[in-house]
């Protein structure tokens, strides 16, 4: 059989199946971006402690070092490049359905901004992000070549933003979004906005540290947080 199977690549596995499953259901209907942005949460707890699973096994062959960083990277682009872009569009789809109820007088909103936004333009700011996310990875994988295995730059520090910060940005956006919906402010079109500076960021060449043990269990309890908040506001959205 092709592949490696073993508990080394469990974790991101499941972080591609999270992700194929958060862009199926994000975008069926009339759109589900708040599940779409559960699934975006699971795929960067996976990502969190994969590598370190990986690194458990001490007597890992090089084929299976090199399959691990091709996967990751392959995972990456699907979990935190196109589920974001997929997240996105639903967010689109759902206040566009909501702009037919307005309509017709079933919700006593205001129409989003966003709905006023060519299809066009969604299309190509999409299509830019998942770009930029794939010229990151490729290009993080090709430095990871070149220095055997350390990353870009250093082992202290990233150049750029790593595509793995989607799973708390686009999380801590829809979470501030329906806060400020409640009130009947509609800031859907801030997330169009929002990709197109994190492609930015993904392929601009400055330095962020790279987080220590205690900021990544940080950086989890925030994320579960983010979690539950999204499950319980998704439970009790009408």
């Amino acid at each position: 059989m092709l592949g490696i199977w073993d508990y080394t690549v469990v974790l991101t596995y499941l972080s591609l199946l999270s992700a194929t499953t958060g862009i199926l259901i994000s975008l069926s209907g009339h759109g589900h971006p708040y599940i779409g942005v559960m699934f975006l949460l699971l795929c960067g707890l996976c990502d969190t402690f994969d590598g370190r699973v990986a690194r458990a096994k001490k007597n890992r062959t090089r084929k299976e070092k090199d399959f691990g960083v091709q996967i990751d990277s392959l995972s990456d682009l699907v979990a935190f490049g196109v589920l974001p872009v997929c997240v996105g569009m639903a967010l689109y789809k759902s206040d566009l359905f909501d702009a037919g109820r307005i309509q017709e007088h079933l919700l006593p909103k205001e129409p989003s901004v966003l709905c006023a936004i060519p299809a066009a333009v969604i299309i190509a700011v999409s299509a830019f992000f998942v770009l930029a996310a794939l010229v990151r990875l490729a290009w993080f994988n090709i430095t990871v070549e070149e220095t055997q295995g350390e990353g870009l730059g250093d082992k202290k520090h990233y150049y750029g933003l790593p595509v793995t910060s989607t799973a708390l940005i686009f999380p801590t956006f829809l979470l501030a979004r329906h806060i400020l919906y409640l009130q009947n402010i509609n800031i859907s079109f801030v997330y169009y906005i929002l990709l197109i500076v994190v492609a930015v960021l993904f392929v601009l060449k400055f330095k962020i540290r790279k987080p220590g043990t205690a900021m990544i269990y940080f950086m989890v309890f925030i994320g579960a947080i983010e979690f539950f908040a999204v499950v319980l506001l998704k439970a009790f959205m009408k």
